[in-house]
């Protein structure tokens, strides 16, 4: 009896993956380490100062962590609800933070209890920072106020109840240190001056905003809102730049690299993006297990945190170069000896022994080999196949179809099963590679189910997007039909013209070589 011989699976090319000097570099970050915290994590912040810790937000305290630490070197719990925004000062010294209870609080890196204690909000604080001179701090709460701060009298320098709805996110300019903006749910951006009495500027961003970013230049301002980012030109008295829509669910947090080359979003959609800001286009992306809230990296681009939903701290570290040059050096060798002798050529006195090759057979095979036809193609159905490789599934059919038992396979079959295959063939009756079997596999189901037709909703739902399906790829094959005509008959003319043109030059050669023999005889 002749050895069984499994079915063979179309090998379709694949386009390879673009590789850029981008994902070589972003690639080059080690394998994640996982941080437990309290509760979501709210907000990310790294020293500007030497060793460069980071300030985690999450829950009713403030987790100070080294760079390299799992554990969190500093911690603050003077809060009697949950923190927010804890926020480092350009020296990495003082660190201030809002509060559930409308209290900011100055903390000392080399102390525990707050230093100073702000109140005048009177709903909970959820942005606080540092303005440039360092001895003033903004703040925007839920009470729908942009307050400013003096630090060594502890007292309000001015309040501004500009915005509608709650202020969430707000940034200090680098350049000038009495302007800073604020961003608010109710859809606008605003940029204020602490030398005048009201926003100098309202930017309209039409989602509520999550997150606001300068440039270090202090021209270009990004909000981030809804499912969009956007880059605006203040200079240009807040031009929109670009709108970029990359993400599916709300933008949550934004953050730029130490170069300013690279801007990076969070997304509740579970992936940080990665735009150029010469292009604003992907250059790549990260996806981890939950919804993003908060994204740092730290000032020599060597580290990347992102705290999540589960309050899951997600650290990555960048790989260095030394150690990856050493470690090649050491697998040259163990190479060398690997592929050593496999380019041998046996000569005429030597004996070759084959070493017998076991060979391991598919689900769908061994079923086909028994002749389960049934259930060789129940094995192909499963939506892992279907959708990943739905070449296997046609393939079997293929096979089925030429043994003869592809209607016995297909017949027999309950509501639910009937509605996976017709989803799976309405939806790939339409690629190249499948429609010859496809469309004998349709014939087939609609010869069998005809007398069942009007008995099921969700069947009958299916044949229609079917014929949809096949209508439409009709439709698309009359208009190419019709496409290719039209150029048929545009080279048909260009053809034409050029022999005409051929024929005259020669009618020409011939005149003046008639007219010169003429000449020549006289």
């Amino acid at each position: 009896m002749a050895a069984y011989k499994p079915v063979v699976v179309q090998a379709c090319p694949k386009l390879g993956e673009r590789v850029t000097q981008d994902t070589l570099y972003w690639r080059g970050y080690k394998t994640p380490v996982q941080i437990k915290e309290f509760g979501a994590v709210n907000k990310i912040d790294f020293s500007p100062v030497l060793p460069y810790n980071y300030a985690v937000t999450a829950s009713s305290r403030i987790h100070i962590y080294g760079r390299y630490s799992q554990e969190p070197i500093k911690t603050f719990s003077r809060f009697r609800d949950a923190a927010y925004c804890a926020t480092y000062r350009d020296d990495g010294r003082l660190l201030a933070a809002g509060s559930e209870d409308s209290v900011i609080r100055l903390f000392d890196i080399s102390g525990k209890a707050p230093l100073r204690q702000f109140e005048g909000h009177t709903k909970p604080v959820h942005v606080v920072g540092f303005l440039s001179d360092k001895y003033r701090i903004f703040s925007g709460g839920d009470d729908y106020s942009s307050n400013l701060w003096d630090i060594p009298s502890a007292t309000e320098i001015v309040s501004y109840s500009e915005h509608t709805d709650y202020v969430r996110c707000g940034c200090a300019s680098k350049v000038n240190a009495d302007v800073f903006i604020t961003g608010s749910y109710d859809h606008t951006v605003k940029l204020f001056d602490a030398r005048t009495k009201s926003s100098v500027m309202t930017i309209e961003h039409g989602h509520p905003v999550e997150s606001v970013l300068l440039f270090p230049s202090g021209g270009l301002l990004v909000s981030a809102g809804g499912r969009y980012v956007k880059v605006w030109d203040v200079l240009k008295g807040g031009q929109l730049l670009v709108s970029l829509k990359n993400h599916h669910k709300t933008v949550t947090c934004l953050c730029l690299n130490s170069s300013g080359q690279r801007l990076l979003s969070g997304s509740l959609d579970r992936h940080v993006k990665i735009y150029s800001t010469t292009s604003y286009k992907v250059v790549h992306s990260f996806n981890y297990a939950t919804s993003i809230l908060s994204l740092a990296l730290s000032p020599e681009d060597e580290t990347i945190v992102v705290g999540m939903t589960n309050g899951v701290l997600n650290v990555k570290h960048r790989k260095p170069e030394e150690k990856n040059e050493k470690s090649q050096k050491k697998r040259q060798p163990v190479y060398r000896t690997f592929v050593k002798g496999r380019t041998y050529m046996p000569k005429q006195e030597d004996f070759c022994v084959s070493k017998p090759v076991k060979r391991v057979l598919r689900k769908y095979d061994k079923l086909l080999r028994g002749f389960q036809s049934s259930k060789a193609l129940d094995a192909v159905l499963e939506p892992p196949i279907m959708l990943h490789t739905p070449e296997v599934t046609v393939a079997v059919m293929q096979e089925l179809h030429r043994r003869g038992t592809l209607r016995s396979a297909l017949a027999g079959r309950d509501e639910k099963q009937v509605n996976l295959l017709l989803t799976f063939v309405a939806r790939r009756v339409i690629e190249p590679r499948f429609t010859p079997v496809l469309v004998t596999v349709a014939d087939m189901i609609t010869d069998i189910y005809q007398p069942v037709v009007g008995q099921s909703a969700i069947v009958d739902k299916q044949f229609l997007k079917l014929q949809e399906a096949i209508g439409k790829e009709i439709d698309y094959q009359e208009e190419l039909l019709e496409v290719l005509g039209m150029m048929d008959t545009l080279f048909a003319t260009f053809t034409k013209k050029r022999d005409t043109c051929l024929e005259e030059n020669k009618r020409e050669q011939n005149g003046l070589t008639e007219i010169i023999e003429t000449n020549r005889n006289y």
